[in-house]
């Protein structure tokens, strides 16, 4: 996750793809999804601050956990 997390931070930045300087958070969290909901995905990371204002990400991650049955 490292090296991803290196790689994407380089391109992100060397291609100024945010307005200002691309950082990742110290926690993270990595799923895949199908190809029919990259959309929604990126709905999600679009408005990610507004919607964890309503709802932390510490109660979505649980949430999500319960969901899928992880241990």
């Amino acid at each position: 996750m490292q090296l991803i997390k290196g790689e994407y931070s380089f391109w992100i930045n060397k291609d100024q793809l945010t307005k200002d300087k691309f950082a990742w958070q110290d926690e993270y969290f990595a799923v895949s999804v199908s190809g029919s909901m990259i959309e929604a995905v990126r709905n999600y990371i679009k408005n990610q601050e507004i919607h964890h204002i309503k709802k932390s990400f510490a109660d979505e991650y649980q949430e999500f956990i319960e969901k899928y049955n992880f241990k």
